[in-house]
């Protein structure tokens, strides 16, 4: 498995896709249930198959990631061959990032002498679709970038 196993969630809002998947493979509704219930191991097979299949798909896709947590903010921007990062600290400890009075503050105060900014690049250690798979497992989430590209753009 290069990735992880897709949430039971995450499967259950991707039924149609799983059934199309099953459909390339010859396998249909019935044979389905009858491979869960006398090959359960070889169901597992298809689940690891097809969650790395979805990721790939999905990471492949994926141009922006972000990170943020109550004093600090991770933006990267993913290319073909480098991660730009953009890290935000908030050094004003009565403000969160995780509070939105606080975060609507930042944005009408980007400037503001409490934040400090921090730009670099780096091109990927490991194959690209596995490193942003690391960021998401470390608690990024995939975005628009339109905080990267803002801030971006203000720091330049």
């Amino acid at each position: 498995m290069k990735y992880r196993l897709l949430t039971k969630e995450q499967l259950q809002e991707l039924h149609e896709e799983f059934s199309k998947f099953l459909a390339t493979q010859q396998i249909d509704v019935e044979e389905w249930k009858t491979i869960k219930k006398e090959k359960p191991s070889m169901a597992d097979e298809e689940l690891v198959v097809f969650s790395d299949v979805v990721w790939e798909d999905v990471l492949t896709k994926t141009s922006f990631l972000e990170h943020i947590s109550e004093n600090h903010m991770n933006l990267f921007k993913c290319d073909a061959t480098k991660i730009f990062r953009i890290y935000i600290k908030l050094n004003d400890s009565s403000k969160s990032f995780l509070n939105n009075d606080d975060f609507n503050w930042f944005i009408n105060n980007p400037l503001d002498n409490s934040i400090e900014y921090f730009k670099a690049s780096k091109k990927y250690d490991l194959e690209r679709n596995l490193e942003l798979f690391k960021l998401i497992e470390l608690g990024s989430v995939i975005s628009k970038g339109e905080l990267y590209t803002s801030i971006s753009q203000l720091i330049d």
